[in-house]
């Protein structure tokens, strides 16, 4: 048995997520089909983690057995991406490794980006790429409030009502906020996300840096852990999977 790991970039729009549903098109169905097929085999593909719906990819991590021995790397990603582009999806690498690797389990930290355009009009090159807020937004209470949200604590508050992942305990481990231009970029770093987290963070830093709420009405969502005291999630289409590292 011969185990791959591949590193996939993805346009999410149009995709009902990473994860194989029984209704709808998703990232990880459509590598799965078009490897099987390259193989004459059939793939099981195993991702890092799921990414919803809109979500896109700069390098999700996924793994798959196969009977044979690719000889050519180079030749299979040319095949494999022919097939692929067209859904603005691309495998940018492949590396062979041992049956102990495992694409999920192995993770040591995941890298999540969320990008907001900070402007009166919308992005049109950039259209789906990142969230268009019209209001000014306060960089300075956004970063105040991201470091209240660094360390472990019970993320309950921003956890999705159908998430199921058995602790809503997390180590938020760093959190870099940057801006260029009318472009503001939000990068998490963590072992591991409750499903809409981020999104859901990035709502509530939003409220705050509009002045929408204040820092104490911010802690206390946070204290509180009630979904119901939570802002509305960002939208998903400017949130990016940006690195897995293991």
């Amino acid at each position: 048995m011969n185990r791959y790991q591949i590193l996939i970039e993805y346009v999410g729009t149009g995709f009902s997520g990473w994860q194989i549903q029984p209704k709808g098109k998703t990232v990880q169905k459509l590598i799965q089909l078009h490897i099987s097929k390259l193989l004459k085999e059939k793939i099981k593909v195993v991702g890092s983690g799921r990414t919803d719906a809109g979500v896109h990819a700069l390098e999700q991590s996924a793994h798959f057995d196969t009977n044979r021995k690719i000889i050519n790397l180079n030749k299979f990603l040319k095949s494999i991406n022919f097939f692929l582009n067209p859904n603005y999806v691309s495998i940018k690498k492949i590396k062979k490794k041992n049956l102990e690797f495992h694409a999920r389990f192995s993770v040591k930290e995941r890298t999540y980006k969320y990008i907001i355009f900070n402007r009166i009009s919308a992005p049109s090159i950039e259209k789906d790429r990142g969230w268009h807020i019209r209001n000014k937004i306060d960089l300075n209470l956004m970063k105040k409030g991201s470091k209240k949200l660094l360390g472990t604590h019970d993320f309950s508050a921003f956890r999705s009502s159908s998430c199921n992942a058995v602790s809503p305990i997390r180590t938020m481990k760093n959190i870099r906020i940057k801006k260029i231009k009318d472009k503001i970029e939000i990068k998490f770093t963590s072992q591991s996300f409750l499903q809409q987290q981020v999104r859901s963070m990035v709502g509530c830093l939003k409220y705050l840096a509009e002045k929408k709420w204040s820092l104490k009405k911010f802690e206390k969502v946070i204290k509180y852990k009630k979904r119901n005291l939570c802002a509305p999630p960002a939208p998903p289409h400017g949130l990016y999977l940006e690195k897995i590292n293991y």
